[in-house]
């Protein structure tokens, strides 16, 4: 006579015993008594496992698309014992823990798979589309539509500002919302001077942030010190984080000096203290930021020094030309170049008024840096006379400029000839060509 158990079986959570079960129960009879103890639908498919092992699987048999559960006794591979006396000790407690699991059928796959897909959900190629669409479209509208955009592969990669909630103090009915400190963060990636900085140098920052006004560690820190953070580099660029609002939230700083703590942090990116090196670095990038915005006064896509004009709207038109107002009339290639000159000469002298006041605070004399912001400045106006000859070479005309037909007739052929080598060199390649050329000139000297 067979030895008599008990199996528990588990499934979903329950469990059920099952008496009465010997060596001579197979495996469809065993398969009946679990579906019929869980009251399992007919589509769910049974697999028993004991110790590991499968000890019993309902089968499916497939006749014309229609799937059945094939569990009678006529089944091969079930009709043999589930618990084979050689393999199976029976334990003294007289009782087996098996586990039951379930899948669906291939009917009830083909089923899901046949029903109507939510039309508000939004596909993956949907994603895609708007993710690639959002990459493509243009930030900030603000500096106009030939503006508006950072360069393709030098650039802030993402923005992210303050919410209300991350405000260390309850914001009140005139903080400005979280929409607009975004749109503000957009404006200073896309502005006019902070590209040209990012395209000369090659620069790739990965997210532009806005610090905290009120709950900021590092500022908490430092006014501790008697000192006022207005922005940080974390790890040389990884992220860059500016103070946008005031203090009581009731606005934002002026945009001027937002782009000149920009251009700080940028400098932090090679420096990390603030010594002679730092402040060389950051006054040439801020001549850089107050000559591309000089350009465009002079007509080179921004108005001729209106209230629209990007140094306008940048807030710089009394640093690049205090007494001209940043006007400047057609004419010849030589009172062009007198305005240029004059117009330098404004933008170095603003930025060692920025210097003096910033390197004071380190001990430092603004003198030990201007000989190379001077040089620097230098450069651009060179690099810039290239580009103009160029322009005039091939026929083209700067808006606001002069032509072709108004250039002076007594330019050099070393002029000509260095505007017909400059054609398709890139702003770096010129200024290295200007480089070598005053090289050359000093030798002969």
């Amino acid at each position: 006579m067979s030895e008599k158990f008990t199996v528990k079986f588990s499934y979903k959570g329950k469990s059920n015993s099952i008496d009465n079960i010997s060596h001579k129960t197979t495996a469809t009879e065993l398969l009946k008594e679990v579906r019929n103890s869980f009251q399992v639908d007919d589509d769910i498919i049974l697999r028993l496992i004991f110790k590991g092992k499968t000890i019993a699987q309902e089968s499916i048999m497939e006749d014309k698309d229609v799937m059945e559960v094939d569990g009678d006794a006529t089944n091969d591979t079930n009709a043999h014992p589930a618990f084979q006396p050689e393999t199976t000790k029976i334990p003294k407690s007289k009782t087996l823990k098996v586990i039951v699991m379930g899948s669906a059928t291939t009917t009830t796959i083909r089923k899901l798979n046949s029903l109507r897909s939510d039309p508000l959900t939004r596909g993956f190629d949907d994603l895609r589309l708007q993710k690639s669409n959002t990459k493509s479209s243009v930030l900030s509208t603000y500096w106009g539509p030939l503006h508006g955009h950072q360069s393709e592969q030098y650039k802030f990669c993402r923005f992210q500002e303050c919410t209300d909630a991350s405000f260390g103090s309850r914001p009140g009915s005139s903080t400005p919302h979280a929409w607009e400190a975004r749109t503000l963060l957009e404006k200073l990636a896309t502005d006019p001077g902070t590209v040209a900085i990012f395209e000369s140098r090659e620069l790739i920052v990965g997210s532009l942030g806005e610090m905290d006004p009120v709950d900021d560690r590092l500022m908490q820190q430092t006014a501790s010190e008697g000192a006022c953070l207005l922005g940080y580099n974390t790890n040389r660029g990884m992220r860059i984080d500016v103070k946008l609002r005031t203090d009581d939230l009731s606005g934002f700083r002026p945009y001027a000096e937002l782009a000149s703590t920009l251009i700080h942090e940028l400098s932090h990116n090679w420096c990390g203290d603030h010594d002679v090196l730092f402040w060389t670095n950051f006054g040439q990038m801020r001549v850089e930021y107050l000559w591309e915005h000089a350009c465009l006064m002079r007509g080179g896509g921004g108005g001729s020094g209106g209230k629209s004009s990007t140094a306008a709207l940048a807030e710089v038109t009394e640093m690049i030309s205090p007494s001209a107002k940043g006007t400047i009339a057609n004419g010849s290639s030589s009172s062009n170049n007198d305005y240029a000159r004059m117009m330098m000469g404004n933008i170095c002298q603003s930025v060692f008024r920025e210097l003096a006041r910033d390197m004071a605070q380190h001990h430092l004399p603004v003198q030990s840096v201007a000989p190379a912001v001077v040089a620097f400045g230098k450069e651009l106006m060179m690099e810039r006379k290239y580009e103009d000859a160029c322009w005039s070479k091939t026929g083209g005309q700067r808006l606001g400029g002069s032509s072709s037909s108004t250039s002076s007739p007594s330019a050099s052929s070393n002029d000509a000839a260095a505007a017909s080598a400059a054609v398709g060199m890139t702003p770096r390649e010129r200024a290295l060509a200007a480089a070598e050329k005053r090289a050359r000139e000093k030798q002969r000297d």
